[in-house]
């Protein structure tokens, strides 16, 4: 994440809390950003982001261990859920919850991939 001067700048492997659109918009919840590409329409302003969870017994869910959590974490442990992708818009978001690692964050965008 860096700091602009009207809003923080979310960059790939930031995880943000925001606005949950499958459930209302009276629920929020982690997403992991992937994308948000400098020279891009929308940077900035809008980013591609993968949900979390706290749920285990979906198949298909990507752990999170402690260790690949660069900077901050989640209160419980959670799991990426590939296929619940979304477009936020910096308006969803609340705020920065911390930093997963490039090899965690390469490997869900991947996993999403397969999924389409």
């Amino acid at each position: 994440m860096t700091e602009s001067p009207s809003s923080p700048l979310y960059e790939p492997g930031d995880v943000v809390y925001g606005a949950d659109p499958f459930k209302g918009s009276e629920t929020a919840r982690p997403w992991l950003i992937l994308s948000n590409h400098e020279g891009k329409p929308f940077y900035g302003e809008q980013y591609i982001a993968l949900t979390l969870t706290t749920r285990s017994w979906l198949d298909g869910l990507i752990e999170i261990p402690d260790m690949a959590w660069i900077r901050g974490g989640t209160p419980r442990s959670s799991r990426i859920v590939p296929w619940g992708v979304q477009s936020l818009a910096q308006d969803d978001l609340d705020h920065w919850q911390g930093r997963l690692s490039t090899a965690l964050t390469d490997r869900a965008r991947e996993t999403l991939t397969r999924h389409l």
